[in-house]
């Protein structure tokens, strides 16, 4: 008796109207396509197509289809059919891995593979996200845990120096419709108080508070405090103008920009100051923003903050008011940042983002990236560099 299904496998030299001309051939002895997958790498096609033949139809009448359909002609490809007897019915959850680095070879990746093996999981499919200007891949795993997962794929991470994102797969991951991020060293390179030190020549005596807090050493408050008071006589002036100066992170227009066309709403959350970062969030079209406020009387800083105070707590609080503003819950939320003062916003966030960040915010954070490009974010929303370019030539052309 012929078995209930067979599977097609399709490889060679990919061409226009290959896989149509096939499916024409095959529906006058198939009574269904029962899954179907391709994948065309440079050229070379990889086509698979699981049928249920027609009541009376089997193996002879399904490669007489084939043959009929004349694709194998020239000699270019290749059409395989085999009997699939047994009924494998997918178990467990489905999850997405993306893997981001400088480079991703063949070490990196069979490790990979090898702890998702031994967690039970297996890989149904792999996307190339980018190759520049670091690599990026998205692999589909089906059935291991996914604490279990994420720990033994975080010790491959450690052991690799490659990033590695595990979320779980669903529309859920598409949906995540606001983006909010820390600003220094984030979206900005660098500290912006250890910038407005050195027009105080106090440098070295901020550096070491700020990189104390960073730490999580000491509390980022009474850190805030004391180098606002070392500022204390400072221009607002040469406040403001330091805006002119400021350098973004590699990256950050591309993502700002691509998000902005997919329909997301940006924010950010800044532990420094409104009169330093209004006009980059300006220039940029960023919807949301929060920072501290250097009280000025008499054109001076004052050596003190006016207002709320944006601390690691009030980074949270004010995720929480721009998810609200935007109408969206905060499970469809994102927020990335690199200081210990952002690790309850990173754990408040339905994705949180540790970005070239201190060990201490990696361990909180649902993921994090090494590497020194603020647009990777995008990879681990499944928007691969073909389509941040397609963006971008669509709107040369408008």
């Amino acid at each position: 008796m012929e078995p209930a299904r067979f599977l097609l496998t399709v490889t060679g030299r990919d061409r226009p109207a290959l896989a149509g001309t096939l499916f024409d051939a095959l529906r006058t002895v198939c009574s269904e396509i029962t899954d179907v997958g391709q994948i065309t790498i440079r050229g070379h096609l990889v086509l698979c197509i699981e049928v249920q033949p027609c009541e009376g139809a089997g193996f002879d009448d399904l490669v007489a289809a084939v043959e009929e359909s004349r694709i194998t002609e020239d000699g270019t490809v290749d059409v395989e059919v085999t009997p699939t007897t047994e009924r494998l019915t997918p178990k467990g959850r489905r999850m997405l891995v993306t893997l981001v680095a400088p480079a991703i070879d063949a070490t990196k990746l069979g490790a990979v593979f090898l702890s998702i093996a031994s967690c039970g999981g297996d890989v149904e499919r792999i996307i190339r996200l980018a190759d520049y200007p670091v690599q990026s891949y998205e692999l589909l795993v089906r059935g291991p845990d996914h604490e279990q997962l994420r720990a033994a794929l975080g010790q491959v991470a450690v052991e690799q120096a490659l990033d590695v994102a595990v979320q779980r797969a669903g529309l859920h991951r598409r949906a995540k419709r606001l983006i909010v991020m820390d600003v220094d060293s984030t979206l900005l390179q660098g500290e912006v108080i250890d910038k407005l030190a050195g027009l105080c020549g106090c440098e070295a005596q901020v550096a070491a508070i700020t990189e104390a807090a960073m730490a999580g050493e000491i509390d980022f408050a009474e850190a805030l405090t004391q180098r606002v008071a070392l500022l204390e006589g400072l221009a607002i002036e040469d406040v403001e103008a330091l805006s002119a100066h400021l350098e973004l992170m590699p990256g950050a227009r591309t993502l700002i920009r691509t998000l902005q066309r997919l329909g997301y709403q940006t924010g950010v959350v800044s532990g420094g100051f409104s009169q330093v970062i209004a006009p980059v969030v300006e220039e940029l079209g960023i919807d949301f923003s929060a920072a501290n406020e250097l009280e000025v009387a008499d054109g001076k800083l004052t050596g003190k903050i006016t207002g709320t105070l944006i601390d690691r707590a009030g980074k949270a609080a004010m995720l929480e008011h721009f998810a609200e503003q935007a109408g969206i819950p905060l499970s469809q939320s994102v927020a990335v940042g690199d200081g210990a003062n952002d690790i309850d916003m990173l754990s408040a966030a339905g994705l949180g983002i540790a970005f070239n960040a201190r060990p201490i915010v990696r361990l909180a954070a649902d993921t994090a990236l090494s590497v020194p490009y603020l647009d990777a974010v995008l990879f681990l929303l499944g928007i691969s560099r073909e389509e941040i370019e397609a963006a971008d030539a669509e709107r040369l052309l408008n």
